[in-house]
């Protein structure tokens, strides 16, 4: 199977820690994609997000700092045993996050689609959440 990576890069006004917390509490995972949303913040435990739409399993955590997690997706032509990898990098940026965002092992004719669903099911998801929460704690 021929295969493809994504590379993103997308900057929030938030601490690396607030943004990686997002990614990985549960309840504000479900909350800003409006899903189902289960997830350990242990090495090698499972997750599933999007009502089990995507599932698989963390490989490494550093709190406000790294996530790798395998990543299965219920799609056409995705092969059942087939993860991507997906790794996330939050670095400071002034009084925000740069977040580096690299998904590799992409079954070649999903890239495309899963590099916009990033972009509006996660990036701007997020940022109107993370902005909303602001709100409510101003």
């Amino acid at each position: 199977m021929i295969t493809k990576s994504i590379e993103q890069t997308v900057r929030f006004g938030f601490s690396p820690l607030e943004v990686y917390n997002v990614l990985m509490d549960e309840k504000k995972h479900a909350a800003f994609t409006g899903s189902e949303v289960t997830m350990s913040s242990e090495v090698n435990e499972e997750f599933s997000i999007f009502d089990g739409y995507c599932h698989g399993y963390n490989i490494e955590l550093i709190e406000g700092q790294k996530i790798v997690q395998a990543w299965h997706f219920v799609e056409d032509g995705w092969p059942d045993d087939h993860y991507s990898v997906c790794t996330f990098l939050f670095l400071p940026d002034g009084n925000g996050t740069l977040l580096t965002f690299k998904q590799t092992n992409i079954p070649e004719h999903k890239a495309e689609e899963l590099s916009k669903g990033w972009k509006e099911f996660y990036w701007e998801a997020m940022e109107e959440y993370l902005k909303n929460m602001k709100t409510i704690k101003d």
